[in-house]
């Protein structure tokens, strides 16, 4: 594993981690130009890694489907994309470092017998007699974790009380969603993570873990949700339209205005990016709070 890493202002990393479960739709293009923008507008690195762990959810061709997309938008990232199931070896690096350490063990508890609610350490103190390990949990340390998310505000959680000892890897064998993203951002040294609100929730046992690796976590800004008219994320779930690239500008003025700026007298996306990079920086310049939180809804 890597040593921790210093986090200096300048060293702006930023990154883009859809699935590749489909196309990019106008919700996951919010979370997509608000990383770019603030990124750009930090005079930043902006890195695409497709999470493409959870493999039953894959669909065939989707991260080349992503990867065009962004592309016809004007998006450019700055290293060579990296795929999540091709890092199988360091995730493993990350999960003996930690077994080492005894912060992780093994959990016989199945689906059905868990509440549904925090994790009640039923296996924290070994496995029942008879039992064989079918996942393996995170021993979350006591204690709250506090942040301040640059949209969202301050925010604490305690870990311990309210998700309790999260897994890692999965009974499938699979890692799960919470330590590879941990691991891939700790590694790609990425220094600032914008996303959806629906991964706030998430950010505090990532810190925790974090820290634990040896990583510094990032700073974070949490966008609002665009909902649809039953007031749903708009998510591929949900059947969300695939971006419309034929008319690419329309598009992207579309995710702008949603983001709370005034619309553009652009022609192209190239003149988009140039006329919204600066207006980004004027209101995020500062990785400070800048604005309360809120939902987006559907619409022009």
């Amino acid at each position: 594993m890597a040593a921790p890493r210093a986090d200096p202002p300048a060293a702006y990393r930023g990154r883009f981690a859809p699935s590749p479960s489909g196309p990019l739709h106008d919700g996951s293009l919010i979370a997509a130009m608000a990383s770019y923008l603030d990124a750009r507008a930090h005079g930043g690195q902006w890195l695409l890694r497709i999470e493409d762990i959870d493999t039953p959810r894959v669909v065939r061709g989707a991260d080349d489907v992503i990867m065009r997309q962004l592309q016809a938008l004007g998006m450019r990232w700055d290293e060579p994309p990296v795929w999540q199931s091709r890092r199988l070896a360091l995730y493993e690096a990350a999960f003996e470092q930690l077994r080492a350490r005894a912060a992780v063990y093994g959990c016989a508890c199945t689906r059905r017998m868990l509440s549904g609610g925090p994790y009640a350490g039923t296996c924290r103190n070994g496995l029942p007699p008879g039992r064989a390990a079918r996942a393996w949990r995170f021993r979350v340390p006591d204690g709250i974790e506090r942040f301040t998310d640059r949209w969202q505000g301050p925010q604490s959680q305690d870990v311990a009380r309210e998700v309790g000892d999260f897994i890692l890897r999965r009974a499938d064998g699979l890692w799960a969603y919470q330590f590879v993203v941990v691991v891939d951002d700790g590694l790609q040294a990425i220094t600032d993570v914008v996303r959806g609100a629906d991964l706030l929730d998430s950010t505090a046992r990532q810190r925790v873990l974090a820290r634990r690796l040896g990583f510094e976590p990032p700073r974070t800004l949490h966008v609002p949700l665009i909902l649809d008219e039953q007031g749903r994320k708009l998510s591929k779930q949900n059947h969300a339209p695939a971006l419309d690239l034929a008319r690419p500008v329309r598009t992207l003025l579309r995710a702008w205005r949603r983001l709370g700026f005034d619309t553009l007298d652009v022609d192209s996306a190239d003149a988009f990016w140039e006329r919204a990079v600066p207006l980004w920086g004027e209101r995020y310049a500062r990785l400070a709070i800048t604005r309360p939180p809120g939902q987006l809804a559907r619409g022009d």
